[in-house]
């Protein structure tokens, strides 16, 4: 993943929360401790903040800091593999469990 598309990965997810709080931008900066001229510029994908700075604004939030960097497309995607792979082990099992049956059946 590149640097631009973390930052607006993660500019899209502190306004996605920020909007979904009913916060404005003034709020969220107060609670976070920082600007609004820097939240903004966060939320536009320019600045991408320190750990401690990402920690306060995923507290005011009241989220935790990775869902800040959650890819909903990335996610679906693994989700639909994990989804494959149970159902191609649960028919592995199943076949696994017939024919240990058909053996020991008495």
């Amino acid at each position: 993943m590149e640097e631009k598309t973390l930052k607006e990965i993660l500019g899209e997810k502190v306004k996605y929360f920020r909007l979904r709080r009913q916060f404005s931008q003034a709020n969220l900066a107060e609670k976070a401790n920082i600007s609004i001229t820097f939240l903004s510029n966060i939320e536009r994908g320019n600045n991408y903040p320190q750990a401690r700075t990402l920690c306060n604004i995923a507290n005011a939030l009241g989220i935790e800091v990775w869902e800040l960097f959650k890819n909903d497309d990335t996610f679906n995607e693994q989700n639909a593999i994990i989804d494959r792979i149970s159902e191609d082990f649960t028919k592995h099992v199943t076949i696994a469990l017939e024919t240990v049956h058909k053996k020991y059946k008495p």
